[in-house]
């Protein structure tokens, strides 16, 4: 594959992270998406081909029930991978472990999710922390949406000198939207039956120099999660030096309540009216007029669309594996500039 070729990328999964990959794949310029495999023989793989995009089967034992089913099925996983050069493993929790020893023996590149441990890759990944140390690797894992929203805002005060420690309480959505017919949790709150909650550790797998402790309890909603911080700084800062540093990650939306956005809906609803796929949110929306800065205390609180935050990330992530694209910043700016990311920012009126 020559220097200037696109990358072709298989997806492995099409739940609600997997379509989220294939549709943002197929925006990039130096990408193109292989195909998508999945098991499923219902409304969720014909969208696959309805887009335009190659289905196959993730299992030979479901070919014959997709293809009953009247699926335009290309081929098998292993006609996928032969195709691609590197494959984005967007499976249930557990399964993509499994997958690896298939990805491995096949010699591809690939990528995990959030739901898998370290260990599987033996490196976690949020753009603006680590993409130098995955250049070239054979893979990576794409870390929860939680965790990478608490790598992004805290990176974002390290380059001012303001971050000594973090600690953060998360309340989390019961379930994803689709499947709250299913299950989730209704006229209760469930915490985390341990403190720390898993985020901050994971967050450490990213960067171990992070001071962070986190506390999580599960909500009955289902449209994102809402986190509260308090950060001690290295010393006592004003708001606007604290709002400027927020300011230089292209992924954290300064919002205001002052503008409507009182609350996670009226946030999805302006995904929406901006044109976004799935009214999909990728930024850490951050209320620029609910911080405050106390001494050397800073506190604040936003929203994470558990559904869209790691999509930026996962491009990241393949282009970072594949390293045609050395400087982290070149590939966010990319990234950005194919999600429409910075919409946000620009509707209302800057930040």
């Amino acid at each position: 594959m020559n220097a200037t070729s696109k990358t072709r990328v298989a997806v492995n999964g099409y739940g609600v992270i997997g379509k989220r990959v294939a549709d943002a794949v197929a925006r990039q310029e130096d990408m193109e998406l292989a195909g998508v495999s999945d098991i499923n023989a219902d409304w969720r793989s014909r969208m696959v081909t309805q887009k335009g995009f190659r289905l196959y089967s993730a299992a030979s034992e479901h070919n014959d029930a997709m293809r009953d089913s009247g699926l335009d099925v290309t081929g098998a996983l292993d006609d996928l991978l032969s195709v691609a050069e590197i494959v984005v493993d967007c499976t249930p929790k557990h399964v993509a472990a499994r997958n690896v020893e298939i990805y491995r023996e096949k010699g591809i590149k690939f990528i995990v999710q959030g739901g898998e441990k370290h260990a599987v890759t033996g490196h976690s990944f949020v753009a603006e922390a680590s993409y130098e140390s995955a250049l070239d690797r054979d893979s990576t894992r794409v870390v929860s949406c939680n965790t990478t929203s608490i790598v992004r805002t805290l990176t974002a005060l390290k380059p001012a000198g303001l971050l000594h420690r973090a600690r953060g309480t998360l309340l989390r959505r019961a379930t994803d939207p689709w499947e709250s017919h299913l299950g989730g949790i209704m006229n209760t709150l469930v915490p985390e039956p341990e403190i720390p909650s898993h985020q901050g550790p994971d967050a450490r797998s990213v960067d171990p120099e992070l001071d962070v402790i986190t506390m999580a309890v599960k909500v009955p909603e289902t449209l994102a999660h809402l986190h509260y911080w308090a950060v001690q700084l290295t010393r006592p800062a004003e708001k606007e030096e604290v709002l400027e540093a927020f300011r230089s990650s292209s992924r954290i939306a300064l919002i205001r309540m002052a503008d409507g956005l009182t609350a996670i809906n009226t946030v999805k609803e302006l995904m929406a009216d901006l044109g976004r796929p799935h009214d999909n949110l990728y930024e850490v929306a951050l209320w620029s007029d609910m911080l405050k800065v106390e001494g050397d205390e800073l506190f604040y609180g936003y929203m994470v669309d558990n559904q869209a935050i790691v999509i930026p990330e996962t491009i990241d992530a393949i282009r970072a594996l594949v390293g045609k694209v050395r400087d982290p910043k070149e590939s966010i700016a990319k990234t950005n500039a194919a999600l429409g990311i910075g919409a946000v920012t620009q509707a209302l009126g800057g930040q």
